[in-house]
């Protein structure tokens, strides 16, 4: 095993972890969570449609591909699925400047923490390590799944309000 290998593991978990505990705070209301009700209120008033649907649409991402991450499973899509979601959401708290709590530096981390992943691959500690396709990340897949993050959290706020 190589160092970059276990600072990969600790990235993968940290952001993984956090990212996941956010995703079952939308679906199920845990950690103090709005859960599907109320996160997909707060939905509809940022300005989104079927604020419900977005809502499980943002847990499904948050909590799957902060699993994804955790196992260094399907790691690009992993990290794309966490980048979308962090596009938007740095796009809903733009106007609250940089810094925490009401700026987007703590979603600006994770978004690059995410992509940075998705780039790099997920080292030798991962899931991924097994599957023929990605046991030997390529930095294509990295590149296109950030592309895909961007593309579809780009369409998602072509329809909010």
């Amino acid at each position: 095993m190589h160092a970059y290998d276990a600072g990969l593991l600790i990235v993968r978990l940290a952001l993984g972890l956090t990212v996941a505990a956010h995703g079952t705070q939308k679906l199920f209301g845990w950690f103090g969570g709005g859960g599907l009700e109320g996160t997909g209120q707060f939905f509809a008033m940022s300005g989104y449609p079927s604020g419900k649907t977005m809502a499980l649409v943002a847990g499904l991402s948050e909590t799957l591909g902060g699993l994804g991450l955790v196992l260094g499973l399907l790691t690009p899509l992993a990290g794309a699925a966490v980048l979308g979601t962090m596009i938007n959401a740095m796009a809903v708290k733009w106007g609250g400047g940089f810094f925490a709590p009401a700026g987007v530096e703590y979603e600006l981390l994770l978004a690059a923490t995410a992509a940075g992943l998705a780039l790099t691959g997920p080292g030798r500690l991962a899931v991924d390590r097994r599957l023929p396709v990605l046991r030997a990340h390529r930095l294509l897949h990295g590149i296109a799944a950030v592309v895909l993050a961007a593309v579809i959290a780009g369409l998602v706020l072509l329809v909010r309000d």
